[in-house]
């Protein structure tokens, strides 16, 4: 992957195609993965092949992914950046609930630093504001967290602008991950604001291809370029803004490294602007 592609997040370089670890859990993120080496084997293979930023959360599995990436990586590798995030209830397959008590979070980034063996979660996001709980009260734990070394950077998930405005008044944020990609871009709003901001803004469904009325522009690219379609909407993203992150997941090698491969595209700006067009 080349150099160019990359992208700090607060005083920490990594590579903009990272790799998310959603997958690597049981059905609807709940439970073991079915394969565990075989989970690990991509982690390492993801590693090796130059990915420096890995998404986790305490909510997949729960649990069990923080403790399988430690198994895989652990000891990790110089300038690996993994991030982390809390905030949620998971009383069973598909069931997300929102959970912003102070001591629900303090037990979330406490866990997720032994889980992840760790003594410095480098970026600790906030799966989702709790409409039940003041955010103010939600982010003190993590700001005490953040003044004790425990966590280097905050960033938040599935925001408005207004949202991250308000919490921008309470502890500083690097980061924004929300639903975005060719077919979805509901949140333009907030990947412009991000890149105002100097934010990182990092998609999380990255690999949506598009609408219908897209998917034969998209075709025709991908075969200008020898490329999957996949790979055509990475390349968009990376294209889109330059303060984009990439963390798409798999459970197999081969699409992990198809993926990679999304980072020697170049799109021309008519082919952004081909793509873009809705």
């Amino acid at each position: 992957m080349e150099n160019t592609l990359n992208y700090k997040i607060g005083g920490i370089e990594i590579n903009r195609l990272g790799y998310g670890a959603m997958q690597l859990t049981g059905k609807d993120v709940f439970g073991e993965v079915a394969d565990r080496e075989n989970a690990k084997k991509v982690l390492q293979s993801a590693v090796e092949a130059g990915v420096s930023f890995i998404d986790t959360a305490e909510a997949y599995g729960p649990k069990l992914n923080e403790t399988l990436i430690a198994e895989a990586l652990y000891p990790y590798k110089a300038g690996l950046l993994i991030a982390t995030k809390g905030g949620f209830n998971r009383p069973g397959p598909g069931q997300w609930i929102p959970n912003g008590s102070p001591d629900h979070i303090t037990q979330n980034i406490e866990g997720s630093l032994k889980r992840l063996k760790v003594d410095t979660i480098d970026l600790w996001q906030l799966h989702r504001i709790d409409p039940n709980v003041d955010v103010e009260e939600t982010l003190a734990p993590v700001a005490d967290a953040v003044k004790a070394g425990k966590i280097r950077y905050v960033g938040l998930s599935e925001v408005t602008v207004d949202q991250i405005k308000q919490v921008q008044q309470i502890l500083p944020i690097v980061s924004v991950q929300n639903l975005y990609n060719l077919a979805d871009r509901r949140w333009e709003n907030v990947l412009d604001y991000t890149e105002q901001q100097g934010l990182a803004f990092i998609p999380w469904f990255p690999l949506a291809s598009g609408p219908d009325k897209l998917e034969a522009k998209i075709r025709s690219i991908a075969a200008t370029h020898q490329a999957t379609t996949a790979q055509i909407a990475l390349a968009w993203l990376l294209k889109r803004s330059s303060n984009i992150l990439l963390i798409p997941g798999t459970k197999s090698i081969t699409h992990l490294h198809d993926n990679l491969k999304a980072a020697d595209i170049i799109l021309s700006d008519e082919e952004l602007a081909t793509l873009s067009a809705q």
